[in-house]
């Protein structure tokens, strides 16, 4: 079976914005979100700009008591799930619920966990570790996380595929309700790449020319592209 397939809601956080309707302002008005790191001191690193996402507060869409038992990346997830699900006006009911799918990926998951797991394992033992690492850090676990918060009971999966990880998403849902597996995909891909562990492992951002917040910069001929790492 081979069905017509539609998008009917988007969400967008990213750094020229927090909302699909800032993003596409930010874009149309030819607005950079590069700027220096705030997110850790990058003092030693040869790269000092990132496109952070700017001004996002998780509590915005996540309990208090539940921030910590997940990983930023989760968090993004979810705010941008809810963007999509009140723009595409979708209630998910007892009635719908298992033709309702989740497939979010993430290139490389909780970053930000496995450093403060790490950091509590070395100065204070196995027992300092959270019984939520796990959970906050791999990365099936922001479909997990909106799965759970809508009730969506259909297929529910997770690709990590680097920088494509979004886009094989998207693909992959439009495939399975295509065939008829779902009728309802929420697809995406959420990722914390601007963290100190993926900036010092990446020679090529070290050897880049810096660019300049809100400024269009030129190609210059024998030089590396540049790779601005988001947030």
């Amino acid at each position: 079976m081979s069905r017509r397939v539609v998008v009917t809601g988007l969400g967008l956080i990213c750094g020229v914005g927090n909302t699909t309707e800032e993003v596409w302002a930010s874009l149309l008005a030819g607005k950079s979100g590069v700027a220096p790191i705030t997110g850790f001191d990058a003092t030693l690193f040869a790269c000092r700009i990132a496109a952070e996402v700017k001004n996002f507060d998780p509590l915005n869409f996540v309990e208090k008591k539940e921030i910590k038992k997940m990983g930023r990346f989760i968090h993004f997830a979810l705010a941008a799930a809810s963007e999509a699900m009140n723009m595409s006006g979708l209630k998910v009911t007892p009635e719908n619920a298992e033709s309702v799918g989740v497939y979010i990926g993430s290139g490389i998951g909780g970053f930000d966990i496995i450093e403060r797991e790490h950091t509590a394992l070395m100065e204070g033992g196995p027992r300092k570790i959270s019984p939520f690492f796990i959970p906050a850090t791999i990365v099936n676990l922001a479909a997990g996380q909106v799965s759970i918060r809508y009730g969506a009971k259909g297929p529910n999966l997770a690709s990590a595929t680097a920088c494509t990880t979004s886009a094989h998403a998207i693909g992959d849902s439009f495939k399975i309700i295509q065939r008829g597996d779902a009728d309802v995909m929420i697809a995406g891909g959420p990722r914390l790449r601007s963290h100190r562990w993926a900036l010092a492992d990446s020679p090529p951002c070290a050897r880049s020319q810096p660019a300049m917040p809100n400024r269009s910069a030129p190609a210059v001929r024998g030089q590396r592209p540049r790779r601005v790492r988001g947030r």
